[in-house]
C-alpha cells in the first residue's frame, strides 16, 4: 500500500495590524494534499514534511513569538499548533473587559486579535504551516471556566437562565458535562436556550476566519482531543468550509478524537475514516499517548491500513513525552520513538507536544528534527513506505524500516542493535549501496558504509541510542 503525506510550511512574523493585509491565496499556493501522494501535504506546489515543536500550544500569545519561530525554523521545523486558547490572563481573552470587571461578548480585545494576526503573518513569512484548533474543552471546565468570558457571571450578555449555562463545571473535561458543546440543534442534550450561546460562538469563529482565510498556510482542527459527539465538530467544519467557499478559498478541516489511542475500537475514528469528504485529513495525535513500543507501531499500522481506502494526510500535532506515566504520556525517550515510528509509517506531520505534555522544542526535539531533515536530503518520506518484513533477526521494537525496495531504505533503530536487511532483489555485481548513519541524539551525521546487493546484509547500529541508517543505491 502506497502512503503519502505532504507537509506544508508556514512562516510566522509579528507585525501589529488591525486586520490582515495579505492577498487572497491562490489554490496552487495553499497547503493541500500532495497530488502524487495524498497522504502527504504540498505547499506552494511542492511536497513538504511537517515537523515541529514549541513551548506552548496557544502560540500566538507568546511574548517572544518571532524568536521562538526562528529557533524552530533554524533546525528545520515548519509546523506549529495554535489553540484559540482562553486560559491566559484576563487581558488576553478575545473579548473586551469592561471597567465593571465583566466582559462584553459584542466587543473584541484588539490585543488578542492583533497577536493572532501577527502569528499568521510571521508563520507565512517563514513558510510555517499553522494548524489551528478552534475549541479546547479544557478551557471550559473546572478552574479555567471560572475565568472564561463565556461564563454567565463573567459577561454582560446573558444570564444563567437565558443561556442555560452554569457558573461552575467542576467535572474534568473528559467527562463531557459542559453544555457549551451541546449548542447545535439535533445534538443529544441540546436546549433552545443554547441558541444565544451558539450565536456568540459563530461570531467568534467568523472573527477568527476574517484573519486566517487570507493566509495559505493554515489547517483547521475543530477540537482538542474531543469526547463530544461528532455532530459538534461537523457543524463547525461545515461553518468554516462555507465561509471559505464564500471567499473562494480552499481549506482543509478535521477533528481530533480522544479515543484514537485505541484506534481499533474508536467509533469516531471509524466514522472519520469512512467520510473523506467531511474529514479532509486525520489528526491521530492520541495514538502518541497510552501506547508504547511495538504496541504503538501496530496501532499506527492499523490506522494507515484503514486510511488506504481513502488516502489523505495523517497529522500528529501532539507527540506526548512529558515523563509522566500515570495516564500514559510516556518519557522523553518514548516521545522520540513515537516521532520516528510516525515518520517510518508514513505520517504527514510530527510535532512534539509542549512541556507539561511533551518535550516542546528542547535540545532532544531539535536533534530529532535536524536528523529527519538530514534523511530528507537523500530520501523523501513520500517516496517510501513501511517494509519491516524485509528485516530479519529483529527483536521486538528493535528496528523499523521504510523503503522503496531496490532503491532506497530508511532503517530506524530505537536503541542500537543489529538486524538483517534483505537486498536479494539486487544482483551484487550490478548494485552497490551507500549507508549513511544519522545520530538521533545529536542530529548529526555518523560514519558511512558500503553495502552490496544480492544478499541479506547485516546492519549494526554504531552504538546504543537512537540511530537512523540512510541507504541509497549508487
Amino acid at each position: 500500500m502506497k502512503r503519502s503525506l505532504v507537509l506544508g510550511v508556514i512562516v510566522i512574523s509579528v507585525v501589529f495590524v488591525s486586520e490582515p493585509k495579505a492577498g487572497q491565496p491562490s489554490t496552487e499556493s495553499c497547503i493541500r494534499p500532495y497530488a502524487k501522494n495524498p497522504r502527504y501535504w504540498q505547499y506552494k506546489g511542492v511536497p513538504v514534511l511537517l515537523l515541529g515543536g514549541s513551548k506552548t500550544d496557544h502560540i500566538f500569545l507568546l511574548e517572544d513569538l518571532k524568536e521562538h519561530l526562528d529557533e524552530m525554523v533554524s533546525v528545520g521545523g515548519n509546523y506549529v499548533r495554535n489553540t484559540m486558547s482562553q486560559r491566559e490572563g484576563l487581558e488576553l481573552k478575545p473579548y473586551k473587559l469592561l471597567s465593571s470587571g465583566k466582559f462584553d461578548l459584542n466587543q473584541w480585545n484588539t490585543t488578542y486579535w492583533n497577536r493572532f494576526s501577527n502569528c499568521l503573518k510571521w508563520c507565512k513569512e517563514r513558510d510555517i504551516i499553522i494548524q489551528i484548533e478552534v475549541w479546547d474543552r479544557f478551557d471550559y471546565s473546572q478552574n479555567y471556566w471560572l475565568n472564561s468570558p463565556w461564563r454567565p457571571d463573567s459577561n454582560i450578555n446573558y444570564t444563567n437562565k437565558q443561556s442555560g449555562l452554569a457558573n461552575d463545571y467542576p467535572a474534568p473535561a473528559w467527562r463531557d458535562r459542559q453544555p457549551f458543546f451541546r449548542t447545535i440543534p439535533g445534538m443529544r442534550g441540546y436546549k433552545k436556550q443554547y441558541d444565544v450561546v451558539r450565536g456568540f460562538q459563530e461570531r467568534f469563529v467568523a472573527k477568527m476566519l476574517s484573519y486566517s482565510l487570507k493566509y495559505p498556510n493554515v489547517l483547521y482542527c475543530m477540537n482538542n482531543e474531543t469526547s463530544t459527539p461528532v455532530k459538534w465538530g461537523q457543524y463547525w467544519m461545515t461553518f468554516i468550509k462555507n465561509k471559505a467557499a464564500e471567499r473562494g478559498v480552499e481549506i482543509y478541516v478535521t477533528d481530533m478524537f480522544d479515543d484514537v489511542w485505541k484506534p481499533q475500537t474508536s467509533a469516531k475514528l471509524r466514522q472519520a475514516l469512512d467520510a473523506p469528504g467531511v474529514y479532509a485529513f486525520l489528526d491521530i495525535s492520541q495514538v502518541n499517548s497510552r501506547s508504547f513500543n511495538e504496541g504503538q507501531w501496530k496501532n499506527l499500522e492499523w490506522i494507515v491500513q484503514q486510511a488506504s481506502r481513502h488516502p489523505r494526510p495523517l497529522n500528529n500535532t501532539k507527540i506526548y513525552s512529558a515523563g509522566e506515566t500515570t495516564w500514559g504520556s510516556g518519557t522523553p525517550k518514548d516521545g522520540v520513538e513515537r516521532f520516528w515510528r510516525n515518520l517510518i509509517v508514513g505520517s504527514a506531520s510530527c510535532r512534539f507536544h509542549r512541556p507539561g505534555g511533551g518535550i516542546g522544542l528542547n535540545d532532544t526535539a531539535k536533534a530529532c528534527i535536524k536528523a529527519a531533515r538530514k534523511v530528507e536530503r537523500f530520501i523523501k518520506f513520500w517516496d517510501i513506505e513501511p517494509h519491516t518484513e524485509l528485516l530479519s533477526d529483529r527483536k521486538e521494537d528493535e528496528a523499523y524500516l521504510a523503503a522503496e525496495p531496490g532503491k532506497r531504505y530508511v532503517l530506524y533503530f530505537t536503541d542500537g542493535g543489529s538486524v538483517g536487511l534483505n537486498l536479494k532483489a539486487n544482483p551484487p555485481r550490478r548494485t552497490a549501496f551507500l549507508l549513511r548513519w544519522v545520530d538521533i541524539r545529536t542530529g548529526e551525521w555518523g560514519q558511512e558504509e558500503a553495502l552490496s546487493g544480492g544478499k541479506v546484509a547485516t546492519i549494526r547500529a554504531p552504538d546504543k541510542g537512537g540511530w537512523v541508517a540512510v541507504i541509497t543505491r549508487q
